[in-house]
Formats: structure tokens, C-alpha cells, sequence
């Protein structure tokens, strides 16, 4: 799929094809070894649905259930939780199947958590959009009610008392206090698989006060391999016979081989096959396939190509910027996305106060530490695949359509990844590596990316430039709102933005104010796009949030007082045509207010020190940050302090990860907006590696992250996404209050921080 059309609001979708509904999420199946297992049921084609219950109770040789289960309880007392979504740090693999062994009433270490393969029937195994959290949540704990309450039925009928007399201890038994008497659930197992689903409604779901596992610190499932080198990842992946492949691409976007010196590469020393790749999906270029990963990597030094380099040669940084000023220059330009009020004639009243300025920042890459990667096994009519994707099943249609096979002839085996962040939501290189596979018919194969492919090939973050107007009146309130936003068309052909890179038009403070009126210049080009961790979001909350920070100081009010004023009085304010989320001030209000107690906000620092604030509501989330900094005189840099506050629901399952995500998303706003910057100059990218596309080192990192999570009675939402957007204006904030320089473009590197 193309990623530049990708909305960021819609996708992941939370109800995909073969959703699961309330009613009929839940089947039993009796273990061929006498054990319990409960799976999740989607709406199947009919073909697919008849022989779904047959799959489900098949048995194997040993005993054991066949996978594509979420719970397997054997008889002798073996508890197996399926991890179904795809794993990229993020924590799911330990987080969902806590969700299922906190109903089930087990102890967590009584528990093996499974990797999950693609499986149509597992439901949306996608790693994207903060969204495993509220969509798995609820049937996953009605999932693991069901199997304790038909676990305590078993128990009831085999002693002849009522299920209300029993209770289940967290330690995978059933007791019956009155008599003495305790099974455990493997004893039980077997009964509990000949009763009849329970209608849901008779299944009670514990009480929060009651959890034993959730709100529990949990390490990940993963840390013991992890720590000790186990193999987890896709470039870990090694199957008899496996072959090494790199696969080399025009600088250019778009470009395509016109002629390579292919037998000169076919005859260096381990090379095994070396052609051109024309397959649909694909970008043309030239693979290479070795004996080791070092000889195909050194194979591709004396590899020459010809290219025929296309439009996109034509495009640069330079330009793009010079095409924004001239959109800006053009008062017809721009689609107006939001048009409330009369902002000209606000701008004109008597007594206001017209405060403008520019914002921009530049495209940036994903720089995954794990480079992209894919092994693949291809035999006539049928292909397999082991990938650290996030969209497993996008990974399996990008490689049918690549080797024109029904997607069912795929098989895709999930791994862990090494990063994600929305890169490896597209699946390029499984289409690539299928590709490659094809020419060697029963060869395992994989291909690894070098870190300069990774750097010069990704799906970026978009590049945005922002015109922003706003109208104070005489007493610095905010009456109005103008955002002429030049950003990226989907390509040459249209003139819609792509999906990552539009603007919203209830972007805040869109919706709050009498007075907004928002633009949108697309301009065309070749240049692929993506999700990156926040999308949209990540980016242009730098731009709004630190221009309200400028209207409060123009104002004259303080900075938190005067967001909270825009805030106003606490309500849900609906999205515009009903097409998104509800937008609750007070939940806002609640992190904003909180983050500014716990940083302390208001009491003095020594000159060359500030704090700055910003907040965002993001994927379901509400999220407030506070950066405190100091700068010397010579403009060195040191991030003091950051504190996180946010509001993510009534549940946090493991406080452990969520911490993890809040501050892995502290480190990685700030690496963004104050090193990183993707730059192109004749239609190609000119950094190649984190020497010029720089990660924040230990010693740049904050000397103390703090998280505080307002826990508030909505659903809970997922964390992997809400706190990066507050975190880049809250540091240019801090900056400015620290020396006075106000920080518009980013990276923050390129400008001079020093003051006197």
C-alpha cells in the first residue's frame, strides 16, 4: 500500500475486516489431551468459517492443541497465553496477555506468553495507532472470564455445590472454602471443555480493586532473551541452506535500472545470483545474493548501474522551501480546511493585537536501530516469511501482489522488531525479499538493509511549514486563529495532502476560539511518506504549541494560565462532523494542571535556566509535558528535567511499560527536534548514517524523567504515541525562557543558543 495515503486519524483501522463482535468473540474447543482452550472468532467468509471450528479442535500427536489459540490450559496444568499483535518494544506481548491472566486468576509467573504467527482468525494483529490497548481490552478480559467462570463451573458440578460458593485464589485452582476442598485448573480442565458458553452477560468481571496481576510492575516477557543474545529478531533469523541478499535502489525516488554490470558481480567471490527486480510493488533495482551478508554487502562496492532517475531528480529541500514562500505570498492559495467566525475582521477590530510568525521543520527518518529486514523462502506457489513488521498482514498482500500468489498462499511468522515507530507499518523490504526469494526456488534467503539504505530509502516524516497569525485583544485573551500550512501532496498527480502529512481542522486550538481560519497548500512530489510515531502530531504540535507559547508572552499572562484560559471551562467538545475523537477540557485541563504541581512551576531558576510547557491530545490520550533546562553562555545545552504528566483511562496494566513508553517518548521528542533533520538535494537524501542523521546520546538525555499518570474513569487508551507531540514545544519553550531566543525552526542544533 502507498503510506502517503495513509489518514493517521483512521489507520491502524480499529475494526478491520473480520472483526471481533461482543457476542461471538469466544469458542471452545476440547483439548485432544482432555485440557481447555479458549480462541478468538472473527466473521469469516463462509468457506472459512465452516472449517474454523474443525481447525479450532484439531489435536496433536502429543496431546497439545493446535496454535491460533489466546488461551491453552492442558491437563497437566501447562497455562499458555497467545501474544498476538506483533512486538516492536512497545510492550504488548507482555501487556495483552496480562490483560487475559488477570480474569483468568492466575499468577503472571504460572504463565507462558507464545508469539503469534499471521492468523485471520487472531483478529487485528497490527502494531500501530496507540491501539492495542483500547481495542483488546475488553474482550480480552471477558476472554479470560470465560475461562474461569467455566473452570469454577467444573469445579461446582464435580462437588455438587454452587459456583457462588467457590472462589479462585490468583494461583490457577478453584477452592471451595467450606469443605477444604481445592483443584487446580489443569484437574479441570477437561470437564470445563464439555460445558456450554456462557452467555456473556453472566460473566463477571473482577473488580479493579481486585487485580493481582494488572497495575503490577512486570518485566517484559522478552528481557531474559534479550539481555542474554537469544535470536528474537528478524535479522536473527536463520533456516537451513539460508542465503544473504542486499538489494540496491536508485538514489533517486522513483528511478529505475536502465543496465548493470550484472556478470562482472555474478563472478566475485560468493556472490551466488545477482539481477534486476521487476516485480509489482516493488521499486526496480538490483539484487544481489551471497553466501554471507558481508559478501553481498561488499558485492554491491563494484556493482555499476545505469539509472534513468525520473521527475524527482528535479526536487530539493531548497526548493520545497522556496515553494512554501511563494504559496504564502499568494493570498488565493490553500484549501481552507476551517473557516469560524470572521478572522480578517477580528484581526481589523480596535484594540487588537496582531502577533505572526513562522514555523517549520524538516523531514526525518525513522532510523530504526534494527535495519529493515526480511527472510523469505519461496517454493512454486507458495511462500514464507519471517518479518519484524507491524502490519503482518499488509506484509503477506505486499508480497502476493509481488509474486502474484493469492495471499493465502503466504505464510508470514512474526518476529520481534528493533524499532518500529510507523516504518515498519509499510512493507517494502517483505515485498523486496519475496522478490528475491523467486529466483532461488526453495533457498531460504534474507535481506538486510545497509544503514544507508535505511537512511536514504525510508517512508519519512514529512517536512511542514506554518504561516501563523493570531489575534489578541486588549486584555491578551485569544480571539483568533490563522494557519496557512504548506505541506505535501500524495505524489504529482493531486492535489490532496498526503494522509501523514494534512492538517486537521480541529487541530487545537481549531474548535476553541470565535475566530479560526486554517489552510492547506499541498505541494507535489515524489517523496515517499509514512507514519512516524505521532503522525501528523509529533510535527505539528511543535508548531502550535510553542506559538501559543509566544501569544502568552505577547499577552503578558503566564504561559500555563494563559492555555488553560484557551481551555476554558471543562466540556466535550465534539469532533467536526463527528468524523474523530471527543475532545474533553478537563481531562486536558486535569494533565496541564498536574504537570505544572509536580514541576514545580512558578518558583525561580537561576538565570540561564527555564521551564517550558506544552500539551496535546493524541491517539485517545491527553498528554502535558514540562522541560526545565539550563544553557550557558556559550549556548551548551542541558536538559535538566522533563515531567510527564498524562491521562490515558482508568487502567494502566503494567506500570512498568508504561513508564518505558513515556520515557522512551521524552527521549525520542527531544532527539527529534534537536538533532535529527532528513535533507535532499537533487531528488535524493544526503545523510546516510547517525554520524549526520545524529540519536541522542546518554550524556544529551534528560537527568531525570518524571511520569504521573491521572488516572480518571474512561476507557484506557495506549501510550506509545500521546506524549511525543508536547515534548519538542515544551522544550523550545524551556529555551526561550532560559534566553530569550525563540526557537521556529527545527533541529535546534542549527541555531545558536548562546546568550549574555
Amino acid at each position: 500500500m502507498n503510506l502517503s495515503e495513509i489518514d493517521p486519524a483512521t489507520f491502524p483501522p480499529a475494526t478491520p475486516p473480520g472483526h471481533l463482535d461482543r457476542r461471538g468473540f469466544l469458542r471452545l474447543s476440547a483439548l485432544a489431551g482432555g485440557g481447555l482452550a479458549l480462541a478468538l472468532y472473527l466473521r469469516l467468509p463462509s468457506d472459512l468459517l465452516a472449517a474454523a471450528p474443525a481447525a479450532a479442535a484439531a489435536g496433536t500427536p502429543d496431546g497439545d492443541f493446535a496454535p491460533n489459540l489466546f488461551v491453552r490450559i492442558t491437563s497437566a496444568g501447562e497455562i499458555t497465553i497467545l501474544a498476538s499483535n506483533p512486538e516492536a518494544g512497545q510492550g504488548v506481548k507482555t501487556a495483552l496477555p496480562m490483560i487475559i491472566a488477570e480474569e483468568l486468576d492466575v499468577a503472571w509467573t504460572q504463565v507462558r506468553v507464545v508469539q503469534a504467527d499471521l492468523d485471520p482468525r487472531l483478529g487485528r494483529q497490527v502494531a500501530g495507532g496507540s491501539q492495542a490497548t483500547p481495542t483488546h481490552y475488553e474482550p480480552f478480559r471477558r476472554l479470560g472470564a470465560t475461562a474461569r467462570f467455566l473452570l469454577v463451573a467444573a469445579a461446582a458440578a464435580k462437588w455438587s455445590v454452587h459456583a457462588s460458593e467457590l472462589s479462585t485464589p490468583g494461583d490457577a485452582r478453584v477452592v471451595h472454602a467450606a469443605s477444604g476442598r481445592a483443584a487446580s485448573y489443569g484437574e479441570l480442565a477437561g470437564a470445563a471443555a464439555l460445558l456450554p458458553l456462557p452467555d456473556e452477560k453472566t460473566v463477571p468481571l473482577k473488580n479493579p480493586a481486585d487485580f493481582r496481576v494488572m497495575g503490577r510492575r512486570t518485566g517484559g516477557v522478552d528481557n531474559p532473551a534479550i539481555v542474554t543474545g537469544q535470536p528474537l529478531f528478524g535479522i536473527d533469523t536463520r533456516r537451513p541452506g539460508q542465503l544473504f541478499a542486499t538489494f540496491v535502489k536508485c538514489p533517486v525516488f522513483g528511478g529505475k535500472v536502465r543496465s548493470a554490470n550484472l556478470d562482472a558481480v555474478k563472478a566475485l567471490p560468493g556472490v551466488k545470483h545477482a539481477c534486476v527486480i521487476d516485480a509489482p510493488g516493488v521499486s526496480s533495482g538490483v539484487a544481489i545474493v551471497a553466501t554471507t551478508t558481508w559478501q553481498a554487502f561488499k558485492a554491491r562496492d563494484s556493482l555499476k548501474v545505469e539509472w534513468d532517475e525520473g521527475r524527482t531528480a528535479a526536487e530539493s529541500t531548497a526548493g520545497f522551501a522556496a515553494a512554501a514562500e511563494r504559496a504564502w505570498a499568494d493570498p488565493g492559495s490553500g484549501k481552507i480546511l476551517r473557516n469560524d467566525g470572521d478572522f480578517e475582521a477580528a484581526r481589523a477590530a480596535a484594540g487588537a493585537n496582531l502577533v505572526g510568525a513562522r514555523y517549520t521543520y524538516p523531514f526525518l527518518s525513522h532510523a530504526n536501530l534494527e535495519p529493515q529486514n526480511c527472510t523469505a523462502l519461496f517454493t512454486p506457489g507458495a511462500l514464507e516469511v519471517w518479518a519484524p513488521t507491524q502490519a503482518p498482514q499488509r506484509g503477506r498482500e505486499a508480497a502476493a501482489k509481488a509474486l502474484g500468489l493469492p495471499p493465502e498462499a503466504v505464510t508470514v511468522r512474526m518476529t520481534r522488531m528493533g524499532g518500529g515507530f510507523g516504518r515498519r507499518l509499510t512493507n517494502d523490504f517483505v515485498a523486496e525479499a519475496a522478490a528475491i526469494a523467486r529466483e532461488l526456488p526453495g533457498v531460504p534467503v534474507q535481506l538486510a538493509w545497509t544503514r544507508a539504505d535505511d537512511m536514504q530509502h525510508d517512508w519519512y516524516r514529512p517536512a511542514g511549514y506554518h504561516d501563523l497569525r493570531a489575534v489578541l485583544d486588549s486584555a491578551g485573551s485569544l480571539l483568533g486563529w490563522s494557519d496557512h500550512f504548506v505541506t505535501f501532496a500524495a505524489g504529482y498527480d493531486t492535489a490532496e495532502p498526503s494522509g501523514v502529512a494534512s492538517l486537521g481542522p480541529d487541530e487545537f486550538p481549531g474548535r476553541f476560539l470565535p475566530h479560526c481560519l486554517v489552510r492547506q497548500t499541498p505541494l507535489p512530489n515524489g517523496i515517499p511518506m509514512g507514519p512516524w510515531r505521532a503522525p501528523r502530531a509529533s510535527a505539528q504540535s511543535f508548531a502550535h504549541q510553542s506559538f501559543l507559547d509566544e501569544l502568552a508572552v505577547a499577552s503578558g499572562r503566564d504561559p500555563v494560565a494563559f492555555k488553560l484560559a484557551v481551555l476554558g471551562e471543562p466540556r466535550a467538545i465534539p469532533a467536526t462532523g463527528g468524523k474523530g475523537p471527543v475532545y474533553h477540557t478537563g481531562r486536558m485541563a486535569g494533565v496541564v494542571r498536574l504537570a505544572a504541581e509536580k514541576s514545580g512551576w512558578g518558583t525561580p531558576l537561576p538565570k540561564g535556566s527555564g521551564r517550558g510547557l506544552a500539551f496535546h491530545f493524541s491517539h485517545l490520550g491527553y498528554a502535558a509535558i514540562v522541560v526545565e533546562v539550563t544553557v550557558s553562555p556559550a549556548g551548551e545545552l542541558t536538559v535538566d528535567r522533563v515531567v510527564v504528566a498524562a491521562d490515558v483511562g482508568r487502567q494502566i496494566i503494567n506500570p512498568s511499560g508504561a513508564e518505558n513508553q513515556a520515557e522512551g517518548s521524552v527521549v525520542d521528542g527531544i532527539s527529534s527536534c534537536l538533532l535529527q533533520s532528513i535533507t535532499l538535494d537533487g531528488g535524493r537524501v544526503l545523510q546516510t548514517n547517525f554520524g549526520d542523521m545524529p540519536l541522542l546520546r546518554i550524556a544529551q538525555s534528560p537527568k531525570k524523567i518524571e511520569t504521573h499518570f491521572l488516572v480518571t474513569d474512561n476507557p484506557p487508551t495506549g501510550l506509545g504515541e500521546p506524549i511525543i507531540p508536547p515534548v519538542p514545544p515544551a522544550l523550545g519553550n524551556a529555551l526561550f525562557a532560559a534566553t530569550g531566543k525563540r526557537i521556529r525552526s527545527l533541529p535546534i542544533s542549527a541555531h545558536d543558543l548562546s546568550w549574555s
